[in-house]
């Protein structure tokens, strides 16, 4: 059977309180992923048809960070969530087979969750199957009431429970799935009877109920799966416990995390075996590890390919890649596209950007290696820099394998270093140095003996 899936996105969320009125609520990241994107992830396994997410406050916000996953329904007046699943008819309206409706600000819901929701919905043959929780304090959430059959009858708001009615635990968590042609059906009934005069998505249950569909529920193992981020306190719980979860899984696969709760792992992040995570470390974005690697404390790494049998201490390395048996750090610093192949060394304040060490490159200390390709075995020396910006252009520096790069050595980029060559150190090199040649670009020492003397007298009249 065909299926769709709704994403209610279109909330201001003022409860954050951001100066930025260009981002959404779902615009917010937890670990690096918008919470939006969260939601997306654990329902696209399950979506053969079409989705769209519904968008309002911060919609071009919220539609580039969605771009490519879905398609884009507008709620440009803020009418209540009935009123939102109604901007979708244009798209959906016509579609067969049962829709998913999720909130969009729920990061913690996971793909097994909806799994059960959708064999539930499939296996009783219900209209609509509510997704529900059962909570030790219920308090302030809408109640599910079921006849004696199961099925649900209606959802009493807090506002409204009379008698036993407010001992129930079972309650709303606002998701469903439905069918989808009898879904818009009764949209066109809804009507605004309610102080705020919007239309409620709740309703419907009441609708499916006086034309004799059937409506059930499925009730969440994990209740802490349905909670939402209204507000940065809560924005902060769900972060705390995605986190644990997502440390949990790896811990449970063969990583060594020493500290989990002052280790930040992304959820789309793969780590292999026997790797030991130190404390204060974060991995973000699409970062793959393998095996047998130390890492931290204090890293920080974001879209990193990292081989194995590799050391990484105290560093911030984004968008490159280590091969393997490599030390980095104290302090270095790799970006845009950096290469370090096997047996390579970047040391204490190293930094690489857009460059590629070939295998078993050393610099050990104090560089700045900037749009530059270092042939094998080569070693730079301390305070040694690429100086590729003229102002205008990036400018590329190639040196050959084993070449000695002495201290405080300044490469004027565009350059060609051959190979075997020795650059003298505090040499200024701006023209290309061919094969095993010793390339020297300083003034002549001189020494003033007794000057210094004078100076002194000079400095002592004033």
């Amino acid at each position: 059977m065909k299926r769709n899936a709704i994403i209610l996105a279109a909330g201001k969320g003022t409860r954050m309180k951001s100066l930025n009125q260009e981002i959404s609520k779902v615009g917010f990241e937890i670990l690096g992923k918008p919470l939006i994107n969260w939601v997306l992830d654990a329902a696209k396994p399950h979506i053969t048809g079409r989705t769209v997410v519904i968008v309002g406050f911060g919609g071009n916000h919220t539609s580039k960070l969605v771009e490519g996953k879905a398609e884009i329904a507008w709620q440009h007046e803020q009418k209540g969530t009935g009123h939102a699943i109604i901007q979708t008819a244009p798209l959906l309206e016509k579609e067969k087979g049962d829709t998913l409706i999720l909130s969009g600000d729920v990061p913690l819901i996971t793909e097994s969750s909806i799994n059960g929701l959708l064999e539930l919905h499939t296996k009783d043959k219900n209209d609509l199957t509510i997704l529900t929780a059962k909570l030790d304090n219920p308090f302030g959430y809408g109640r599910v009431l079921r006849a004696p059959n199961g099925e649900v009858t209606r959802i009493v708001e807090q506002k409204d429970l009379t008698g036993k009615e407010g001992d129930i635990r079972e309650v709303n968590a606002g998701m469903y799935v439905v069918n989808n042609q009898k879904l818009f059906a009764e949209l066109k009934n809804l009507k605004p009877n309610n102080k705020q005069g919007e239309l409620y998505l709740t309703d419907i249950i009441g609708l499916f109920k006086e034309r004799g569909y059937k409506v059930g529920a499925f009730v969440l193992t994990n209740p802490d799966e349905m909670l939402g981020t209204n507000d940065r306190a809560q924005l902060t719980e769900a972060a705390e416990l995605l986190k644990k979860r997502i440390n949990l899984g790896h811990m449970l696969s063969g990583v060594t995390i020493e500290d989990p709760n002052n280790t930040y792992i992304g959820p789309d992040v793969k780590i292999g075996q026997d790797t030991i995570i130190a404390p204060g470390t974060t991995i973000l974005g699409n970062s793959v590890i393998g095996i047998a690697n130390e890492i931290g404390p204090n890293t920080y790494l974001k879209n990193m390919k990292i081989g194995n049998n590799n050391t990484i201490i105290f560093s911030h390395l984004v968008d490159s890649e280590i091969c393997n048996n490599i030390k980095i750090g104290p302090f270095a610093r790799m970006r845009q596209n950096a290469l370090v192949k096997d047996g390579s060394r970047i040391g204490n304040f190293v930094e690489l950007k857009n460059t590629t060490f070939h295998e078993g490159v050393k610099a050990g200390h104090l560089a700045y290696m900037g749009d530059a390709e270092l042939g094998a075995h080569t070693n730079v020396g301390a305070g040694a820099i690429t100086a590729n910006y003229d102002g205008v252009n990036k400018s590329k520096t190639i040196i050959g394998k084993n070449v000695f790069v002495g201290s405080n050595t300044t490469l004027v980029a565009p350059l060609n270093v051959g190979e075997g060559s020795y650059l003298a150190a505090a040499s200024i090199i701006n023209r290309d140095v061919p094969k095993d040649s010793l390339a020297i670009a300083r003034s002549h020492q001189e020494n003033k003996e007794g000057y210094a003397i004078k100076i002194r007298e000079k400095q002592q009249k004033k």
